[in-house]
């Protein structure tokens, strides 16, 4: 009975998530229905068990959430984003759109800029370009998500994605865990997803599709920013509500130079950099320890440290370069704090949910499934990420529940058959952005809803450069990770 509880309870969230019920509502109400069928007692599991753990991850990476949200929204309130986005589809044009699309939202979203204040200024832009280029309009939803939801959120070594932290407690790595396969994984997605949106641009070109569907102007999209179903979905898949993107402050309506609204990413991505391998690495924590502070702890959490370091560099520079041109600095912080909250603590419940089934007496049955699937550690850590973060509809949510239930597990057999844990992470984190693109993702029904693209029009092209791709590359890194090690 207690294996059953634990696949309703997961039938229960996965279920009602499609139908639209917020994550805050799914992940109790599926932790209770396992804990019932195990025969647990529910208040004490609710309170004790859900609320322990949920509090926990927000007590490790709410930091990460409140400052990627504030850093986001000055930079799209500076115009800095937009100056990049109209930069790089200026240069490159007409001719290379798909290319210019996918290269802004990189940039952008390597720098620290969340997902969702990158994808609402370069959707637009991005329609520009594809009705110069004549290039179908169905084709922009997947040129976006190959610039902002892959490469750059999974596999480049330093990403600020929270993605990209949140193995960094478990396995005592750094944002810079296996540069040599990220950089290898991020040539494989980008890669192949240029190539399958070239092919599908060329197919449409001989066939006479134009930017339009037959000759028709684009619909109007729906207001992805207000519509509660689509907010609760799209806060579970990213580190900001879209609905705080209007905010308190306007953008500016003169940008700063390309040079000035590069610079703040520019700073992110080397303090984070010098933070990792020159500054955490001579750090006394003997010292900082002996001050009140539990060993054990203090070690996980300076795994996040460098990330918010460079974080907070980079609102400075924002705020430095751009004085004059963000209308008010207080409103833009306030809107960006605002925006961390809801995906926080609904990453938070999934988590709570994933204590919650762990603790059940039935999940050491599920453990030792998944720990015995042919392959190794690397194929089975793969593999249960992949398919919570499907589940959930989450990146971040998939992967925090399958470490937190089976974090220590795999550091112990990294340990034990000499496997490097920054591999362990890498694998871990592309893993989690490969089939959370399952089409009840937030990022995924609110990046259609913006472009004017339905599901049936234009989701083949996002699976092929967002899952396939990923998957290419999780392939490769496995491959070349279990025969040279890590690098």
């Amino acid at each position: 009975m207690g294996l059953l509880g634990i696949l309703l309870g997961l039938g229960v969230l996965v279920w009602l998530s499609f139908r639209g019920w917020s994550v805050l509502v799914l992940a109790p109400l599926g932790a209770l229905v396992a804990a019932a069928f195990a025969t647990e007692p529910l208040l004490a599991h609710w309170t004790l068990t859900f609320m322990g753990s949920a509090a926990g991850f927000i007590g490790q990476f709410f930091p990460l959430f409140l400052l990627g949200a504030i850093f986001g929204k000055l930079m799209d309130d500076s115009g800095a984003v937009t100056t990049i986005a109209r930069f790089m589809t200026e240069k490159l044009g007409p001719k290379r759109a798909i290319l210019a699309v996918v290269l802004a939202g990189a940039v952008v979203t390597y720098g620290g800029v969340s997902l969702f204040v990158a994808i609402f200024v370069i959707v637009p832009m991005g329609q520009a370009l594809f009705r110069a280029a004549d290039i179908p309009n169905r084709l922009l939803p997947a040129a976006v998500a190959l610039g902002t939801m892959t490469f750059t959120m999974s596999a480049l070594p330093g990403t600020p994605a929270i993605q990209n932290a949140i193995p960094m407690p478990f396995f005592g790595t750094t944002p810079f865990a296996a540069p040599g396969l990220g950089i290898l994984a991020s040539a494989v997605m980008a890669g192949f997803g240029l190539w399958w949106l070239g092919r599908a641009a060329g197919r449409a070109r001989r066939a006479g599709e134009g930017f339009g569907r037959r000759g028709a102007s684009v619909p109007e999209p729906p207001d992805a920013t207000h519509e509660p179903e689509l907010r609760a979905r799209a806060s579970a898949a990213s580190g900001f509500d879209p609905s705080e993107i209007e905010g308190e402050a306007a953008p500016a309506i003169n940008g700063p130079s390309p040079l000035i609204a590069l610079l703040p990413l520019l700073v992110v991505v080397v303090v984070n950099l010098i933070a990792s391998f020159v500054v955490l690495p001579r750090l006394d924590f003997e010292r900082i320890a002996g001050m009140r502070f539990d060993p054990n702890a203090l070690f996980a959490a300076s795994g996040v440290w460098s990330v918010l370091f460079a974080l907070i560099c980079g609102i400075v520079a924002v705020v430095v370069l751009n004085r004059g041109r963000i209308a008010s600095v207080r409103g833009s912080v306030d809107t960006g704090a605002h925006a961390s909250v809801l995906p926080v603590v609904s990453v938070a419940s999934l988590v709570g949910f994933g204590a919650v089934v762990a603790a059940m007496p039935a999940f050491g049955q599920v453990r030792d499934w998944v720990l015995q699937i042919e392959g190794g550690p690397l194929v089975s850590l793969a593999f249960a990420t992949n398919v919570l973060s499907a589940l959930t509809g989450s990146a971040s949510g998939g992967l925090t529940i399958a470490l937190d239930t089976l974090g220590e597990t795999y550091l112990k057999l990294a340990a034990l058959m000499g496997i490097d844990p920054a591999l362990m992470h890498r694998v871990a984190v592309i893993g989690a952005g490969t089939l959370d693109s399952l089409p009840h993702n937030g990022a995924v029904v609110t990046l259609l809803g913006l472009c004017g693209v339905t599901h049936k029009e234009g989701y083949l092209d996002l699976v092929m450069v967002a899952i396939v791709g990923a998957i290419l590359a999780l392939v490769a890194v496995i491959a070349l990770g279990s025969t040279f090690g890590s690098f």
